[in-house]
This record gives structure tokens, sequence and C-alpha cells, in this order.
């Protein structure tokens, strides 16, 4: 389809070990979409990360075929990968004596050379960015300054300024409280929106991503992959079967909400 982006073709992942080669999951064809948020679902140790990794070129896939905007990943050059995806890890950025609009400016070094210096439209650019995530008051804080929800945003922001159509993010709300959880999550869907970017994260926060997510990509342990909107998961049953796990946890398949039931 036209606004397939990111395309998997008969792909498996895993990792080298001492032992050998670990397959983690295998023959996994999907596709994922510009203009959506499309959110990954695993319990811990499924790939999630292996396979966030892949698609982003970190790590080699096992088998199959990977495609960009109609390129095999193979294809592009390390500077053309960073002109076309960005990477929003786990980790906290470990700088020191740095500003929040310094940082945020480190996402134009796919186009700057060498020198890394900013030209008047890398600036503009980076001053985009900033104003798109909404954090002005922010720009010239050091980045230790800042709290998780603070640190996140600008990340994204350095990510915008990378000015690429695909942003990969490994689980955005992992260190952050509620309130910064939601906030960071609608953000996410709004610049997939506005800026019709193909955005792709993993998370564990299920309820926020049954509410967000246009799309979910639900990893079940053995490497089995579900696509579908949370509604279209929902109706299947598929939902049901990752969340009604243990005793006393339900899902409501009408309202997408997790119910626990709390014992007497």
């Amino acid at each position: 389809m036209e606004n397939e982006t990111v395309k998997l073709t008969d792909v498996s992942i895993g990792y080298r070990t001492r032992h050998g080669i670990r397959t983690v999951a295998a023959g996994i064809t999907a596709a994922i979409k510009q203009g959506e948020l499309t959110c990954l679902l695993g319990r811990n140790g499924v790939g999630k990360s292996t396979l966030l990794r892949t698609l982003a070129g970190f790590q080699p896939r096992l088998g199959g075929s990977i495609s960009i905007k109609e390129l095999q990943i193979d294809d592009y050059s390390d500077r053309q990968l960073a002109q076309t995806l960005s990477v929003v890890l786990t980790e906290r950025p470990d700088v020191q004596q740095m500003t929040a609009i310094e940082l945020v400016a480190m996402g134009r070094s796919p186009y700057t050379g060498f020198w890394g210096r900013l030209d008047k439209d890398d600036k503009q650019v980076v001053a985009e960015a900033i104003e798109q995530v909404g954090i002005g008051d922010l720009a010239h804080r050091q980045v230790t300054t800042l709290s998780d929800g603070e640190r996140q945003k600008v990340m994204i922001a350095k990510a915008l300024a990378q000015q690429t159509p695909i942003i990969y993010l490994d689980e955005p709300t992992a260190f952050l409280d509620y309130p910064s959880k939601v906030d960071t999550l609608m953000l996410l869907r709004r610049i997939s929106r506005e800026s019709q970017k193909t955005v792709f994260l993993s998370t564990h926060d299920l309820e926020l991503a049954l509410q967000v997510a246009d799309r979910l990509w639900l990893m079940m342990p053995g490497g089995q992959l579900h696509i579908g909107s949370p509604r279209q998961l929902a109706d299947e049953g598929v939902l049901s079967a990752f969340v009604e796990t243990g005793d006393g946890i339900t899902l409501d398949t009408q309202s997408l909400a997790v119910h626990i039931k709390k014992g007497s």
C-alpha cells in the first residue's frame, strides 16, 4: 500500500550466543504505516528490543528482507539511514555541561558534516523541533537538571530535528510518572498525524497503548506476532489471551480497560 513506509518480508530475528544462533521470532511479514502511531507490546523476553534493534539496523536480521520506502535497508549508507530514521532509546543521555538546545541540535549531525557546525537553516530546524514539542522554556537549561519527562521530550525534539520520516522509540515512557506517560504518547500521536511521520515504539504501558495507538504489534511467547488496531485484536480475542494470564485480571473488550478483581 502507498503509505507503508517499512515492510518486513519473512524476517527472522535473533542474535548470536556462545552456543550458536538463537532465533527469537521467524517468518515476520508486516508493514509499518506513515501517519500512524504503532505500539509494540509483549512480555519481557519475547524479543521486542531485538525486533526494534533489527528494524533500526543496529543488529543484523537472521533472514528475510526489510525495506524502507521501497529501498532495501542493506542498500542504505550509514548517512542515508541516519537521514531516513531516527531512534530514541530507553537509556538516559549521559551528557554533562550541555543544554537542552545543544542536545536537540545534535539531531542535525547527519547533515552538518565532520565539524558539526549549524548554519541558519539548521538552527531554524532546531527551533521548529523545540516549538513542536513545546519545550521552549527548557531550551537553555542544563540537561542534567531536567526531570525524566522533560528529558524525554528533549530526546523527541532531537529526533524531530533529525528530519527523518521514520521515528523508532524504545520504551519512551519507561521512567515517567503517569501524567508524563500520557503526555508523551499523545505528543507522539500528534506528531505522527501532523507531520505524517511513521512512529513506531515499544512499550509496557498496555492500557495507554490501547487508548492511543492506531495499530498494535503484539508479540507473544514463541515469536508469534499479531497485528491490528486495538479494537481488531480485542474482537479477535488476542488481547484477552495476552492480558488474562493471572487470577482476577480481566480485559473489558468493549471499553478496552483492564480490571483487577480485589480479594475479599
